[in-house]
């Protein structure tokens, strides 16, 4: 069974498909799916923005659509930069420059005072267009100097202290089962799977 994924990134969908490996599901992009659509994510929250992708979407498909707000939210910027976490320092910025600017702002905080964490909301709307959104959260502390060649975005500076590593050194399996991305898909596969 297809999920049409309402994102134009690669890794991502790759992601999800790892996540999906052994269910009767399969993702595919939109631009696979030929969808061109304009999407303005302007809602406050994580679930608003996830649920504004996935009904749009939803709009060019019969298939399942699903959407994913993400973001970092580090507790000493108050959970900045949130759902602003890929426009963050510009929509053109690369992630060293994120990076640079996080840690500029985090100049005197004390390392184990730089506890974050991701934030995941997925938007699911069903063949029928009905829908539900699930959220999760994935744990750890900033790490300025970043490791790791796996993953993607905040994940090289995201330090898991119970692991000794970074979200980007671990293995795909390791990290998707604890991952924020990793539980609000399970989840929302679940829910799917009852009303399917």
């Amino acid at each position: 069974m297809k999920i049409v994924i309402a994102t134009s990134n690669k890794d991502k969908v790759r992601e999800i498909n790892e996540l999906l490996e052994g269910s009767d599901f399969a993702a595919v992009s939109m631009a696979e799916e030929g969808i061109k659509c304009y999407i303005v994510e302007d809602a406050d929250s994580f679930e608003g923005n996830a649920l504004i992708k996935a009904t749009t979407v939803a709009k060019f498909t019969d298939s399942y659509v699903l959407a994913d707000d993400s973001g970092l939210c580090i507790d000493a910027l108050d959970g900045a930069p949130g759902i602003y976490s890929s426009r963050f320092c510009g929509e053109n910025s690369t992630y060293e420059e994120k990076f640079k600017k996080i840690f500029e702002m985090l100049d005197g905080v004390p390392e184990e005072k730089r506890t974050a964490h991701f934030t995941c909301a997925i938007a699911v709307v069903r063949p029928d267009k009905s829908h539900f959104t699930v959220k999760e959260n994935f744990y750890g502390v900033l790490h300025e100097t970043p490791a790791g060649a796996n993953g993607f975005g905040y994940d090289p500076i995201f330090y898991v202290p119970e692991y000794g590593m970074t979200s980007a050194q671990m293995s795909p399996e390791l990290k998707n089962s604890m991952s924020h991305r990793g539980k609000a898909l399970r989840r929302a596969v679940e829910l799917i799977l009852q009303t399917c």
